[in-house]
């Protein structure tokens, strides 16, 4: 089907539609979109993807969250190496010096000196870093990710509630089969990256299967075009090896995942399928939480699994911050 029937064209009209362009920070190119409401300016908000996602996660939130009230003036920018960006020729590149140039993009490059913060997955990571670097710059955060598998605390176990130790228990299994990615990636992330930018069917094995697992309902939860442009952002600028670094990177860089706790507000969207269940009494340990959704469904891909739920729980969170 990707061969044959799939139509980039179609889609690349589409993502073009929003007049992509390149802002040079920190000596690497940048690959942003940007799109405004249509009625007038709206609160800047970053919208930060994950792997292994891309800026495709977020094309169904776009329209609720541009049309609605509060309005967003949406940014939205591929993660250094990943996509059609720059890919970076230094190592260097973890979750820190990552959140420091998307602070410079919002307020060096488009001027805005106070802007809103949303994202999961590494998205969430970067924005966590990037919120505790500059409250003075960032209104708020919201993330669909609020604890990565390394916040866990083992000693949360003594008195877990009957939902805490089912998180528990998942997270016991999901350490025991699920993590092999993390460990390559994080270690030797060049290896497996020549295989995937040889063969499209290696490298759609390789991220669909995260789509699978992650997911509330597996593949049948997208579409097979979404799944596909998403493969696009790997495939068509060969950006496999340079978004796989963000592991080995962030692994030099401890501050950049274990940072104090960030000084602005937080709102989050616990969406019951996320890789890595938890409880707000959990999630209270790394946030100052000034909001909390428990969602009926949905899993690590929530923009593009459930864009109402999540672009609905955004825009309360954001509201009721003034």
């Amino acid at each position: 089907m990707w061969a044959d029937e799939y139509d980039w064209r179609r889609h690349e009209a589409w993502l073009n539609a929003f007049e992509p362009h390149f802002a040079r920070v920190d000596g690497l190119d940048l690959h942003v979109w940007r799109v405004g409401s249509p009625t007038g300016p709206g609160l800047p908000l970053l919208l930060l993807h994950g792997w292994p996602g891309s800026v495709v996660e977020f094309r169904h939130v776009i329209e609720p969250l541009t049309t609605g009230s509060p309005s967003f003036e949406l940014v939205i920018p591929s993660l250094p190496g990943f996509g059609f960006g720059g890919q970076p020729a230094e190592p260097g590149w973890g979750v820190t010096r990552s959140a420091e140039a998307f602070h410079s993009l919002m307020t060096d490059v488009l001027g805005h000196e106070r802007y809103g913060v949303q994202g999961g997955d590494w998205g969430a990571i970067i924005g966590s870093r990037l919120a505790q670097l500059h409250p003075e710059a960032v209104i708020g955060l919201h993330t669909n990710y609020p604890l990565s598998i390394g916040d866990i605390d083992p000693t949360w176990s003594s008195d877990a509630t009957p939902d805490e130790r089912r998180h528990l228990d998942d997270l016991a299994i999901y350490s025991a089969t699920e993590r092999g990615y993390s460990a390559i990636q994080g270690t030797k992330p060049q290896t497996l990256a020549v295989a995937q930018t040889d063969s499209p069917a290696g490298l759609a094995a390789w991220i669909l299967e995260k789509f699978q697992t992650w997911s509330d309902r597996g593949l049948s939860g997208f579409s097979v075009d979404d799944i596909l442009t998403n493969l696009m952002f790997y495939w068509a600028p060969n950006s496999v090896a340079s978004s796989a670094a963000i592991y080995f990177e962030s692994r030099l860089d401890p501050e950049g995942r274990n940072h104090p706790m960030p000084e602005v507000p937080v709102g989050v969207a616990n969406f019951p399928h996320e890789i890595t269940g938890t409880s707000r009494r959990w999630a209270e340990t790394k946030y100052p939480i000034a909001r909390w959704t428990d969602m009926p469904r949905g899993g690590h891909f929530a923009a593009l699994e459930e864009p109402l739920l999540l672009s609905d729980d955004v825009r309360a969170f954001f509201a009721s911050l003034g």
